[in-house]
Protein backbone atom coordinates (compact mmCIF):
# COMPACT_ATOMS: atom_id res chain seq x y z
CA UNK A 1 0.00 0.00 0.00
CA UNK A 2 1.72 3.25 -1.13
CA UNK A 3 -0.78 5.37 0.68
CA UNK A 4 -1.06 5.95 4.36
CA UNK A 5 -4.50 5.47 4.89
CA UNK A 6 -4.30 7.80 8.21
CA UNK A 7 -6.27 9.27 10.28
CA UNK A 8 -5.50 12.89 9.42
CA UNK A 9 -6.38 15.85 11.87
CA UNK A 10 -7.56 18.50 9.01
CA UNK A 11 -6.84 21.03 11.26
CA UNK A 12 -3.20 20.81 10.67
CA UNK A 13 -3.23 18.79 7.64
CA UNK A 14 -5.01 18.70 3.86
CA UNK A 15 -5.36 16.07 1.50
CA UNK A 16 -4.94 16.85 -2.12
CA UNK A 17 -6.72 14.89 -4.89
CA UNK A 18 -5.09 14.23 -7.97
CA UNK A 19 -6.22 14.02 -11.57
CA UNK A 20 -5.84 10.51 -11.18
CA UNK A 21 -7.44 10.11 -8.54
CA UNK A 22 -4.60 9.58 -6.32
CA UNK A 23 -4.68 11.27 -2.78
CA UNK A 24 -1.93 12.86 -0.47
CA UNK A 25 -1.65 14.07 2.57
CA UNK A 26 0.01 17.44 3.46
CA UNK A 27 1.23 19.11 6.43
CA UNK A 28 0.04 23.01 6.62
CA UNK A 29 3.25 25.70 6.63
CA UNK A 30 3.51 28.67 6.43
CA UNK A 31 3.98 28.68 3.21
CA UNK A 32 1.65 26.19 2.23
CA UNK A 33 -0.14 27.54 -0.49
CA UNK A 34 3.07 28.35 -2.55
CA UNK A 35 4.23 24.86 -1.70
CA UNK A 36 1.32 23.43 -3.53
CA UNK A 37 1.64 25.12 -6.74
CA UNK A 38 5.62 24.01 -6.42
CA UNK A 39 4.72 20.43 -5.50
CA UNK A 40 1.93 19.66 -7.57
CA UNK A 41 2.81 21.50 -10.93
CA UNK A 42 0.28 24.55 -10.22
CA UNK A 43 -1.89 22.41 -8.95
CA UNK A 44 -3.11 21.88 -12.15
CA UNK A 45 -6.30 18.74 -12.11
CA UNK A 46 -5.92 18.71 -8.47
CA UNK A 47 -8.88 19.52 -5.64
CA UNK A 48 -7.95 20.53 -2.41
CA UNK A 49 -9.70 19.06 0.75
CA UNK A 50 -9.69 21.53 3.91
CA UNK A 51 -11.32 22.44 6.88
CA UNK A 52 -11.55 25.86 8.05
CA UNK A 53 -12.77 26.92 11.16
CA UNK A 54 -13.49 30.33 11.52
CA UNK A 55 -15.91 33.20 13.67
CA UNK A 56 -15.42 36.61 12.06
CA UNK A 57 -16.23 37.66 8.03
CA UNK A 58 -12.88 36.69 5.71
CA UNK A 59 -12.00 40.11 4.86
CA UNK A 60 -11.55 38.74 1.60
CA UNK A 61 -12.48 37.28 -1.84
CA UNK A 62 -11.62 34.56 -3.14
CA UNK A 63 -12.68 32.79 -6.87
CA UNK A 64 -11.56 29.54 -8.73
CA UNK A 65 -11.90 29.81 -12.15
CA UNK A 66 -11.45 26.16 -13.00
CA UNK A 67 -14.10 24.40 -11.00
CA UNK A 68 -17.11 24.06 -8.99
CA UNK A 69 -15.98 24.38 -4.76
CA UNK A 70 -18.13 22.53 -2.69
CA UNK A 71 -18.57 23.65 0.78
CA UNK A 72 -20.27 21.37 3.25
CA UNK A 73 -21.05 22.88 6.75
CA UNK A 74 -19.99 20.68 10.19
CA UNK A 75 -20.87 23.35 13.01
CA UNK A 76 -22.61 26.61 12.83
CA UNK A 77 -24.30 29.33 10.64
CA UNK A 78 -22.70 31.42 7.79
CA UNK A 79 -23.81 33.86 5.12
CA UNK A 80 -21.94 32.82 1.85
CA UNK A 81 -22.14 35.95 -0.55
CA UNK A 82 -21.24 35.38 -4.27
CA UNK A 83 -20.70 38.02 -6.56
CA UNK A 84 -22.72 38.09 -9.35
CA UNK A 85 -23.72 40.38 -12.38
CA UNK A 86 -26.70 41.42 -10.47
CA UNK A 87 -24.46 42.27 -7.25
CA UNK A 88 -24.14 40.40 -4.15
CA UNK A 89 -26.31 37.21 -4.02
CA UNK A 90 -26.40 35.57 0.19
CA UNK A 91 -27.26 32.18 0.45
CA UNK A 92 -27.69 31.31 4.70
CA UNK A 93 -26.20 27.94 5.24
CA UNK A 94 -27.42 26.82 8.83
CA UNK A 95 -27.96 23.39 9.01
CA UNK A 96 -25.14 21.06 9.79
CA UNK A 97 -24.57 18.33 7.18
CA UNK A 98 -25.76 21.05 3.72
CA UNK A 99 -23.37 22.15 1.63
CA UNK A 100 -23.19 24.70 -1.20
CA UNK A 101 -21.80 24.59 -4.29
CA UNK A 102 -19.88 27.91 -5.49
CA UNK A 103 -20.22 28.06 -9.10
CA UNK A 104 -16.80 28.52 -10.95
CA UNK A 105 -15.58 32.07 -12.09
CA UNK A 106 -18.08 33.37 -8.72
CA UNK A 107 -16.33 35.70 -6.33
CA UNK A 108 -16.85 34.78 -3.31
CA UNK A 109 -16.93 35.25 0.54
CA UNK A 110 -18.15 34.04 4.06
CA UNK A 111 -19.80 36.27 6.90
CA UNK A 112 -20.05 34.09 9.72
CA UNK A 113 -23.58 34.51 12.12
CA UNK A 114 -22.08 32.15 14.59
CA UNK A 115 -18.86 30.26 15.15
CA UNK A 116 -18.82 27.79 12.06
CA UNK A 117 -16.57 24.56 11.06
CA UNK A 118 -16.83 23.81 7.08
CA UNK A 119 -14.81 20.94 4.65
CA UNK A 120 -14.10 22.80 1.80
CA UNK A 121 -13.64 20.36 -2.02
CA UNK A 122 -11.72 23.00 -3.69
CA UNK A 123 -10.82 23.35 -7.35
CA UNK A 124 -7.65 25.31 -6.85
CA UNK A 125 -5.92 25.70 -9.98
CA UNK A 126 -5.79 29.44 -10.75
CA UNK A 127 -7.37 30.85 -7.46
CA UNK A 128 -7.48 34.04 -6.94
CA UNK A 129 -7.21 36.69 -3.31
CA UNK A 130 -8.59 39.87 -3.64
CA UNK A 131 -10.03 42.53 -1.14
CA UNK A 132 -13.20 42.86 -3.23
CA UNK A 133 -13.98 41.12 -6.39
CA UNK A 134 -12.19 42.66 -9.22
CA UNK A 135 -14.00 41.33 -12.34
CA UNK A 136 -15.61 38.37 -13.63
CA UNK A 137 -13.55 35.05 -14.09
Amino acid sequence: MEVDPGPYDLDDTRVILGPRGDATAKAVTPNFYAELDAEFGGFKGHVLISRHEFSEAWGMWEVHPLGDEIVYLISGDVDFVLWTLEGENTVRVDRPGSCIVVPKGVWHTARPNAPTAMLFITPGEGTQNAEAPTAFA
